[in-house]
């Protein structure tokens, strides 16, 4: 009943009334984001967070969270913020921290605006990735200082993340690797940036690339990260670390990033290419069938897998075996 009056009023106002209903509840009792993120240091873990862009996506990734039982984020870009509707997902969203026994967070992805920036912290996301990474790096600072302060005063418990270096974009299929995706961020830049703009958590360029190319999708390649520059930055900022770009990224080095200090691990691509062979699977299977929700079961089933395995490896629960298999994927 709540969802229902959420996303058939206007949902700038259902999102408060569904917070205020799921509190009275008693089930927003989770723990804010940055203890979740310091217990998890502590621990040697990092947190998930996984793109979504529909319904399908979204079932997926807090069924999987709910079934390994750890805390997620569920981040959606400026692209897919369009498509599925800013304050929609935070009704959604708010409606599944109701139902489930789980922390669930919300991020507003890759947001390259101070107007959609304030959108999402007006919406009540969690955090927001600052992106002004392809501005040189004097214009970057100013204008994720000034996003900073913007989004601070809507909400100052909300996370503002920064991003410096070149990651390329777009969470896609891509033929070949530009080398530019080898310029690193260096410590200095790192330490100047997290300093200047007052971020709460650092995108550092670390090896890292948006999207995979064919060979990972194939399982034929995986990519590798520095885990060097990962653990310098680390000691000069202090600050959280997200790691962007993580489809394809070899299961070992991250679990030596998170060692090093990566505390999010981004992973939309591999989701995307799950949510695709799985539907043209399920509408091949069953040529003549036209009912939606008898077709995407299987897609929710198997995007569902991918951050099931993801959230095992980021919480260390994943055995050998397992990893193997997760490899092979």
């Amino acid at each position: 009943m709540i969802l229902q009056n959420a996303l058939g009023s206007n949902p700038r106002i259902a999102t408060d009334q569904i917070g205020a209903a799921a509190a009275k509840n008693g089930r927003l009792d989770m723990d804010a984001l940055p203890s979740v993120l310091t217990r998890l240091q502590r621990q040697g873990a990092a947190l998930g967070h996984f793109n979504v862009a529909d319904l399908v996506l979204l079932k997926a990734v807090v069924a999987a969270a709910v079934e390994v039982r750890v805390p997620v984020i569920v981040g959606a870009s400026e692209g897919e913020r369009d498509f599925l509707g800013t304050y929609e997902l935070a009704a959604l969203v708010k409606v599944m921290r109701a139902e489930h026994d789980v922390s669930i967070f919300l991020n507003a992805d890759h947001t390259h605006s101070l107007a959609k920036a304030v959108e999402a912290a007006k919406a009540g996301f969690d955090a927001v990735v600052i992106d002004f990474s392809a501005l040189p790096f004097d214009q970057n600072v100013s204008r994720t200082k000034e996003t900073v302060e913007a989004i601070k005063a809507i909400n100052p418990a909300i996370l503002a993340e920064g991003e410096i270096g070149d990651i390329g974009t777009g969470s896609e299929i891509h033929e070949t690797a530009h080398n530019e995706f080898r310029n690193l961020t260096t410590p200095e830049e790192a330490r100047q940036f997290v300093a200047s703009t007052a971020i709460d958590i650092l995108a550092p360029a670390v090896g890292n690339m948006h999207g995979m190319l064919e060979s990972m999708v194939e399982g034929k390649t995986k990519k590798h990260l520095n885990i060097e520059r990962i653990a310098q930055i680390k000691n000069a900022v202090g600050v959280f670390l997200t790691l962007h770009g993580g489809s394809g990224t070899d299961d070992e080095d991250f679990l030596r990033a998170i060692a090093a200090g990566i505390n999010i691990i981004h992973i939309n691509t591999e989701l995307r290419v799950a949510w695709r062979r799985s539907l043209e699977g399920s509408m091949a299977s069953q040529p003549n069938e036209v009912v939606p929700y008898k077709l995407l079961p299987a897609v929710v089933d198997s995007v569902k897998r991918v951050v099931t395995s993801r959230l095992k490896l980021f919480d260390a629960q994943l055995t050998s075996n397992e990893m193997d298999l997760s490899t092979a994927r």
